[in-house]
C-alpha cells in the first residue's frame, strides 16, 4: 500500500510503526537535552544552598506554601487527565480523548493563574531580584540580602522556566485536541496524543522536583 493511501503516514516511513518509533525516539532526545538544560539550573542551586544554607532556608519561608501544594495536586491531576486522555485515543475514543485533553488544559491555566498570584506577591515585597529588591520583608541586609537576592533570582528562573514550558504546551495540546475532534487519530496510531503526554508528563516530574527543593527547605 502506498503511503498516500495510508491516513498519517508520512512518505518517508514504511509504515505506522516505523513511523511511531521514529517520533517517540525524537521526543525522548527531545526531552534528554530539556533533562541537561534543567540539570545545570539545578547543579546551580545545589551550590549556592550548600554555601548559604541559613539564607536560603529563610527566604524559602517567604513562599507561599499552600498555594505551592494546591499547584503540585492541580498538575498531577493533569498527568492524569492526559494519560486518560491518551487511554482513550488508543481505544479510538474521540469525544473522551478531546475531553481529557481540555481538562488537561484547564489544569494547566488553574496552575498558571495562581502561578501569577504567586509573582504578584513577591512584586509587591519588592522580592524580585534586581535593582528594587529589598531584604527588610526577611529582616536581612548587607551581603545576607544578597545571598537572599540569590534564592529569588534561581527560583524566577526556575519556576519561569517551568512555566515557560506550560505556556508551550497549551496551545500544542489545544492543536492535539482539534485534531482529534477532526478525527484524524485512529485508534491503532495515536502517536500524537503520546507524544504531547509524554511532554506534559516531563513537565508535571520537574515541578514535583522544584516544590520540595524550593518551598519545603527545613
Amino acid at each position: 500500500m502506498s503511503a498516500h493511501a495510508t491516513p498519517g503516514l508520512q512518505h518517508h516511513f514504511r509504515d505506522h510503526a516505523q513511523q511511531k518509533s521514529a517520533v517517540g525516539l525524537g521526543m525522548w532526545v527531545f526531552i534528554a537535552q530539556e533533562v541537561m538544560f534543567f540539570g545545570g539550573l539545578f547543579l546551580t542551586y545545589a551550590v549556592y544552598r550548600s554555601q548559604y544554607a541559613d539564607v536560603f532556608a529563610l527566604a524559602s519561608h517567604h513562599l507561599n506554601t499552600q498555594l505551592g501544594a494546591a499547584n503540585t495536586v492541580v498538575l498531577i491531576l493533569s498527568s492524569l487527565t492526559m494519560a486518560l486522555a491518551v487511554h482513550a485515543a488508543a481505544l479510538g475514543k474521540k469525544q473522551q480523548t478531546v475531553l481529557f485533553l481540555v481538562l488537561t488544559l484547564v489544569l494547566g491555566g488553574v496552575f498558571l493563574g495562581v502561578k501569577v498570584v504567586e509573582y504578584m506577591e513577591k512584586f509587591e515585597h519588592h522580592l524580585v531580584p534586581g535593582p528594587h529588591f529589598s531584604g527588610h520583608a526577611l529582616g536581612l541586609e548587607g551581603d545576607r540580602a544578597g545571598q537572599a537576592q540569590i534564592y529569588f533570582s534561581l527560583y524566577f528562573a526556575m519556576t519561569g522556566l517551568h512555566a515557560l514550558h506550560m505556556i508551550i504546551g497549551v496551545p500544542i495540546i489545544l492543536w492535539i485536541a482539534w485534531r482529534a475532534h477532526a478525527g484524524e487519530f485512529r485508534a491503532d496510531y495515536n502517536s500524537p496524543v503520546e507524544l504531547v503526554g509524554l511532554y506534559w508528563h516531563f513537565v508535571d516530574i520537574i515541578w514535583i522536583f522544584l516544590f520540595p527543593l524550593l518551598y519545603l527547605i527545613s
